[in-house]
């Protein structure tokens, strides 16, 4: 099938069908989706969720407490927003069971950049997945169960065609009404039309903004009298009115508020009547209006703290939904949004180094956090991120005691993504000969743009001190790793001797007896077992070698008894494959000569400077970026 057949077929599947009222009351008895509420509609374009249990991966253990949690495929891309995401759908389930919340307004609150947008223009999306029935020509599209009178026809809808009472709201539009006198009472004359919602035709899916302060009136939601048919009809009557506020075009679906609280208070009322009573009322003298839908706003938190410390406005804040979107606040999401962004943008294919999307993560988490007491932000990320510092940072505290201090505002404040990807945008254009990005460009454009922005004083101080006391040092460290991994020939092979090496030691260590050296012949006693086990600790940072030396050589007993007795690989356990590494690069003088891109005195260090580069390359680096960050090494590495 062609594009052309297939965007046909896919128009067809959408256009509307007619039915009789008694036909439409048929489709009810077998689907209750025929005259379920927008809400029961949206879930049901959600979809069920997929259970994860967290505590079988070590990660995900940590950050929700080894708790089953619920990801709903149709928010795959929204990461790091699982509360968030929860709580909406939670509205939407109550919503459905007809509680309470069915009368309020949802409302995302958060900082700017931060997906609640997002979040909207997708909720919106998945509102024209299902279809809804109405009355045919009906300007506000109106379930056909308004022609019933709950009191006296209720009884027998519920009976003869299992529609349940709650839905029989009784109330029809002005415009229903008169077309009900016009057929001398017989509703058999009214005809249904399936229908999908849908954003571009305004059929059930509406979007309204604040207009200016001084001239903006309550029309944009309610409609207004048209003028061109008061020479047909008087004022007052249906067919004279332009049904074109948000709220008409939304009915039996979701309406979109943006940036709600910036409207004077006066445009807001009719969203009270409509959400409390089910209606609210024209500009003109005609009767109420029926209104069965979603309301969805957002806003910045600024126009939501003005709004809600004035007290005239208690009625309507007692009427919303407040979902909080905060900042992302985990590194390895955080992450995920730019590789999606880079993913919709000409940057896809373009060369980005190593940790550069990582240490742009890092930076704009940081700038989220609240300061703990008594320990360090960079641990707090990292336990944010579902790490395991207890052999590296014994102050670090758990996530729940973090975020019990931070309070309920943590993430509401900080860099924004969208701020982050404009830096990202400059560091991929930084070079005028290559498009690509490599984390001492994003330290530059970060330091410079954090000058530019004019920050308050303290905020300035504050990021800049992320970057020279965590970012840089621990990229220097990170990028000693990558060079001296390239570099090493015999990298494996002495990564496993050491590990053979400690685990030997630890093993006597342990049972406290001496050990004889093969090779040489020594005796070790425990203390002289004991210090060689701190050689290989210290340069790692382990603060508590008794329990790791017990971990490691249970992990290894383990190990050898699924291996025909053999010792594991050296990096197949992440702490031991850590302290390792760290002992194995912690003497880089060797490799200075090697790295450098001056002229080799030899060509055996020629060919031994090729293969470097070449290993650099294989790890996902441009020759040029193996270049620049090989030097800038060197340079930092001789000002220490």
């Amino acid at each position: 099938m062609s594009i052309f057949e297939r965007y046909k077929a896919r128009y067809d599947s959408k256009q509307e069908e007619e039915y009789s009222l008694q036909e439409y009351l048929e489709i009810c008895k077998n689907d209750p989706l025929a005259y379920a509420s927008a809400s029961e509609r949206l879930l049901a374009a959600i979809g069920e969720p997929e259970l994860i249990d967290t505590s079988r991966d070590p990660q995900l253990s940590r950050i929700f407490s080894n708790k089953m949690i619920r990801r709903y495929p149709a928010f795959y891309e929204f990461y790091g927003m699982e509360n968030a995401i929860e709580q909406i759908v939670d509205y939407f389930k109550h919503a459905a069971q007809g509680l309470e919340e069915r009368k309020q307004i949802l409302y995302l609150l958060g900082p700017v950049g931060g997906g609640k947008s997002s979040l909207a223009e997708r909720l919106k999306a998945l509102m024209e997945h299902t279809p809804f029935y109405a009355i045919k020509g009906s300007p506000i599209h109106e379930s056909p169960l308004g022609l019933f009178n709950p009191l006296e026809d209720g009884a027998i809808l519920e009976e003869e065609y299992n529609i349940p009472l709650r839905y029989i709201k009784g109330l029809m539009s002005p415009w229903a009404v008169k077309r009900l006198h016009e057929f001398g009472g017989d509703i058999s004359q009214f005809r249904v039309v399936k229908l999908y919602p849908s954003i571009l035709n305004q059929i059930a899916v509406a979007k309204t903004e604040p207009g200016d302060e001084n001239n903006q009136d309550i029309s944009s939601l309610v409609g207004k009298v048209d003028i061109r048919m008061l020479e047909e009809f008087p004022q007052h009557d249906p067919d004279a009115y332009s049904f074109s506020g948000a709220l008409c075009h939304a009915n039996q679906g979701m309406m979109e508020f943006v940036e709600m609280f910036k409207a004077p208070i006066k445009v807001l009322h009719p969203l009270l009547t409509a959400t409390q009573e089910g209606n609210y009322n024209s500009t003109e003298g005609m009767a109420a209006i029926p209104f069965d839908g979603i309301i969805m706003a957002h806003s910045n938190e600024s126009e939501w703290q003005t709004f809600k410390n004035n007290k005239t406005n208690e009625a309507f804040i007692d009427r919303v939904y407040i979902v909080k979107v905060p900042y992302c606040m985990r590194v390895s999401e955080e992450v995920k949004i730019y590789q999606k962004l880079l993913e919709n943008s000409s940057l896809a294919q373009s060369p980005c180094a190593p940790d550069t999307l990582n240490m742009l993560a890092q930076f704009t988490v940081l700038s989220r956090l609240k300061e703990p007491e008594n320990s360090n932000i960079y641990s707090k990320m990292r336990i944010y991120n579902g790490e395991n510092l207890k052999d590296t940072d014994p102050k670090a505290k758990s996530m729940q005691e973090y975020k019990d201090n931070a309070g309920v505002d943590e993430g509401m404040e900080g860099i924004s993504t969208r701020f982050a990807f404009k830096i990202l945008s400059k560091v991929f254009n930084f070079d005028s000969t290559e498009i690509a990005a490599n984390p001492v460009h994003l330290m530059y454009v970060l330091e410079q743009q954090i000058e530019q922005q004019q920050f308050p004083q303290e905020t300035h101080d504050k990021l800049i001190g992320y970057l020279k006391e965590y970012i840089s040092p621990k990229y220097i460290e990170y990028l000693g790793k990558e060079i001296q991994t390239a570099y090493l020939e015999s990298y494996s092979e002495y990564g496993q001797n050491i590990f053979d090496r400690y685990v030997t030691y630890a093993d006597f260590w342990i049972q406290d007896q001496e050990y004889r050296d093969p090779d040489t012949g020594d005796i070790l006693n425990r203390q002289a077992i004991s210090e060689e086990l701190e050689k290989i600790e210290k340069p790692a940072g382990i603060s508590n070698p008794k329990d790791f030396r017990h971990e490691i050589v249970n992990f290894v007993l383990r190990a050898r008894a699924e291996n025909d007795g053999k010792n594991p690989a050296w990096n197949s356990y992440e702490k031991m494959r850590t302290v390792i590494e760290k002992k194995m690069f912690s003497n880089t003088e060797d490799l200075l000569p090697v790295i450098s891109f001056n002229p080799k005195a030899s060509t055996e260090d020629q060919n031994k400077h090729s293969e470097f580069v070449k290993r650099m390359t294989e790890r996902g680096y441009t020759e040029k970026q193996v270049r620049l960050l090989s030097e800038w090494y060197i340079r930092v590495r001789k000002s220490q």
